[in-house]
């Protein structure tokens, strides 16, 4: 895969690091490590799942079995707005949901022999704060090197040929 075949995709308009990040799945990774960090979550009570809808964006499921979901658009001013209103909720300027629309809302559990950046993460996590800097660190400077086409991406993550192509 190249770099502007990862900057393709299919859900929605990202700009190249974070189209990298979300074709080796660095992002999901990330954002693992994000959710552990802010809601103090064990590895246990966390669970990673590949929903290429890109319609749910966050669940989270209560003891007495039930699961809330945040649904919408899959368009990134909607958290964007989130962030910069908290308290309050900016209008986004994305359409609502339409529910008549969807058709289906599927998952699976990650590949991780596909996909190494995300159980990399995931380690780095469980190794500690420094571990996870480095992380992040290197993972801006090979998005860089990707997307300057210094090496191919199944490279990104030590992948033998894979990544998301």
């Amino acid at each position: 895969m190249t770099p502007d075949q990862a900057c393709r995709h299919p859900n929605w308009s990202m700009g190249r690091k974070i189209s990298v990040d979300s074709a080796t799945m660095m992002n999901k990774g990330l954002e693992y490590i994000e959710a552990r960090w802010l809601f103090n979550a064990s590895a246990q009570q966390m669970e990673v799942l590949i929903h290429p809808q890109s319609v749910i964006h966050s669940m989270v499921r209560y003891q007495d079995g039930s699961v809330l979901a945040q649904l919408g658009e899959p368009d990134m001013r909607t958290p964007i707005a989130h962030t910069m209103g908290w308290p309050q909720r900016l209008s986004s300027g994305v359409k609502p949901l339409d529910f008549c629309q969807l058709s289906n809302l599927s998952f699976s559990a990650p590949d991780y022999a596909r996909y190494p950046c995300l159980k990399l993460a995931m380690d780095a996590f469980d190794v500690g704060q420094a571990a996870t800097t480095a992380l992040n660190a290197a993972n801006e400077e090979s998005v860089c090197r990707v997307s300057a086409w210094r090496y191919p991406l199944y490279r990104y993550c030590g992948g033998e040929s894979g990544g998301a192509g």
